[in-house]
């Protein structure tokens, strides 16, 4: 189980410089930069599934098929442009915070699985992370007319934060049961499956997309707004191999070794380093609450993973 809590902070490194990318690449609209990642990940994960494509095509079945669409469409493509518009319209903070619910939700929707520690024993831990999470929402409001957001500006990036949210909740949960019940796939053979099936459907969307939008993406329109497409193709590289190959692979691997209500819990792991890369892009020190925020966020955590241990070492196989 510590080999699986490992690999979910070092997928949450990775998945923290998501939050940036956007607020780095604000000339392209949250579809831009969605496709670009992912035809970039499904670029990837072709190169890499190339040498035994034929032999993963003969094993996938129809409901494999199926889970990797919705897991596609859910937890990569619909949540990255949600997450991304959130960004650009309240700013990095309040996205990665409202995100950081996950947790809970995830804790919710997990509560039936073997493994999972009953609620009642985790409601203390969920209390601190509550308490964090409520900090720095406090935090976000009070400095929000300092950045010069308008509220509906701001209650437009919230909602959009909200349902990726919703998006990557209901991912995290039936990835990690699909994972638990079908074993004929290795983490690192269905995190390459994934980002190529993501890739085939960035590319499918892409193609009408820019098309219908050339003239607003090309010339001297887009360089006069500022498009680096140079800037933008090396971010969504870097962010498909650490975020997406890495990060992925690294969290199949977390979600076989640990209960789904931990994992839930470890998903923070993503917050905390969203928060750390953020304030070095500020290029600011965090304020109070931020800092209450981190150490009740990172206390939780800490608590469900001994909560989760201890039952581990009760629990027969």
């Amino acid at each position: 189980m510590w080999i699986g809590v490992l690999c979910a902070l070092l997928a949450g490194a990775m998945w923290g410089m998501v939050f940036i990318a956007p607020a780095l690449l604000a000339a392209f609209s949250p579809l831009e930069l969605a496709l670009g990642r992912y035809m970039a990940y499904g670029a990837m994960a072709f190169a890499l599934l190339l040498p035994k494509l034929s032999g993963l095509a003969h094993r996938l079945d129809r409901n494999d098929c199926a889970a990797l669409l919705r897991h596609a469409l859910a937890g990569n493509i619909v949540y990255y442009m949600l997450l991304a518009t959130g960004v650009k319209l309240a700013g990095v903070a309040p996205t990665s915070l409202i995100i950081g619910l996950l947790p809970i939700t995830v804790t919710l929707l997990g509560r039936h699985d073997h493994g999972a520690v009953p609620l009642a024993r985790l409601a203390l831990p969920l209390a601190v992370v509550a308490a964090g999470i409520a900090c720095i929402n406090v935090d976000v409001f009070t400095h929000a007319h300092a950045a010069g957001r308008p509220p509906w500006q701001t209650a437009a990036g919230l909602a959009c934060a909200a349902g990726a949210l919703l998006c990557w909740s209901w991912y995290t949960v039936d990835n990690a049961r699909y994972l638990k019940a079908n074993a004929h796939f290795s983490s690192a053979e269905w995190s390459a499956l994934y980002g190529l099936s993501t890739g085939i459907i960035a590319l499918a969307i892409a193609l009408p997309a820019f098309l219908l939008h050339e003239g607003d993406v090309t010339g001297a329109a887009g360089a006069a707004s500022g498009r680096d497409w140079g800037l933008f193709w090396t971010c969504n590289a870097l962010l498909a191999l650490g975020a997406s190959v890495i990060g992925n692979q690294l969290w199949n691997i977390a979600s076989r070794r640990v209960p789904v209500t931990l994992s839930g819990q470890l998903i923070l792991f993503e917050t905390l380093f969203a928060l750390l890369y953020g304030f070095l892009y500020r290029q600011a020190w965090p304020r109070p609450l931020e800092v209450a925020a981190i150490v009740l966020l990172a206390v939780g955590v800490m608590w469900s993973v001994r909560l989760h241990a201890a039952e581990e070492a009760v629990t027969p196989p």
